[in-house]
């Protein structure tokens, strides 16, 4: 009865399938059929010209799409605790050479105009002072908030009146558009580039980056190259990106995934630290509270010293799910 992390879900047959079905000779690299596939894919599903890369990770997805919106002597505008800060090891510094994260607040790990101009506007046009050229939010956040579109489109209007790119971390992206019940195109917003996460989603080695100004995915194909990431046989990689995103299979993931979060969460009551928007919950149990769930079979993660986090995937059995939802009450 494993809640520890949907990263460690099981990969859904379809996407099984669909790579056992791209196990035959084609081009190398990216000149296979199904990579040559992605732009397409992703055109229909947002409803605009776009390009589409595969690579391996989140983490190389998310630095990636921030090296075509940031010169080295520039900096990235992100939460706190967002992603980029807190879990990839210094990587965005990595790829991008140097480029600096400037750190803004914000409620349930979600940027808002006023927190970035908190940040911005003290040092706007001093030469002293590392300069933002990109905003970076997290869709949905780290604790499993969700921006509105209406929060979107006043992040992007900012950005386009500070001349800043725009970056959506979408390793749960799948999770926020089925809680918004909106579009993909709606969920994300004015993004400049979207990371299209799919492992956390019953993918099992590729996500995409999805950019909107398909230039900039000319820019990215070569630092992908040289940061390791043109695999030589990419149509694996881009078969599971279309198995989840020419039909359904993203959103009825992340649908399955997001009912489960909302079942515990009804046996949470105040112990909830955050609404539950996505697949993650952040319950506040005592130490005795969490040995005790833990001696019942569950596994999670500590948060603290006073609470667990609990993220729910595509494939949780219902029973499993009943069951902590009873254990939880019954605390």
């Amino acid at each position: 009865m494993q809640f520890l992390s949907d990263n460690a879900a099981a990969v859904h047959p379809r996407v099984w399938a669909a790579m056992q079905a791209a196990d035959a000779a084609d081009a190398p690299y990216d000149g296979d059929g199904l990579s040559r596939r992605l732009d397409d894919a992703f055109g229909d599903l947002f409803g605009r010209e776009c390009a589409a890369i595969w690579v391996a990770t989140g983490t190389a997805a998310n630095c990636l799409a921030l090296a075509t919106l940031v010169q080295p002597h520039g900096a990235v505008v992100c939460h706190h605790e967002a992603h980029i800060e807190m879990d990839e090891g210094g990587a965005p510094g990595f790829y991008l050479h140097g480029a600096k994260l400037m750190l803004a607040g914000g409620d349930g790990a979600k940027l808002d105009p006023g927190t970035i101009r908190e940040v911005i506007d003290p040092i706007r046009d001093d030469v002293h002072q590392v300069q933002p050229h990109a905003i970076s939010i997290t869709q949905a956040s780290e604790y499993g908030r969700c921006y509105r579109p209406g929060e979107l489109a006043a992040i992007g209007s900012l950005a386009r009146e500070r001349g800043l790119g725009l970056h959506v971390d979408g390793a749960r992206f799948a999770n926020a558009a089925a809680f918004l019940g909106c579009s993909a195109a709606q969920a994300a917003g004015p993004a400049d580039v979207l990371s299209f996460g799919c492992i956390k989603n019953g993918g099992m080695s590729a996500e995409a980056v999805v950019f909107f100004d398909p230039a900039a995915a000319d820019l990215a194909r070569y630092r992908r190259k040289r940061a390791g990431h043109l695999q030589s046989k990419g149509r694996f990689l881009a078969a599971q990106v279309l198995a989840m995103a020419e039909g359904d299979l993203w959103l009825e993931n992340a649908r399955a995934a997001n009912a489960a979060a909302a079942e515990i969460a009804g046996a949470c009551g105040e112990r909830l630290m955050h609404p539950v928007e996505a697949n993650e919950l952040f319950v506040r149990l005592s130490p005795e509270e969490r040995s005790a769930l833990r001696a019942q079979g569950f596994g999670f993660y500590d948060w603290g010293a006073e609470a667990g986090r609990f993220v729910t995937a595509w494939n949780n059995d219902p029973g499993a799910v009943a069951a902590l939802a009873r254990a939880i009450s019954g605390l």
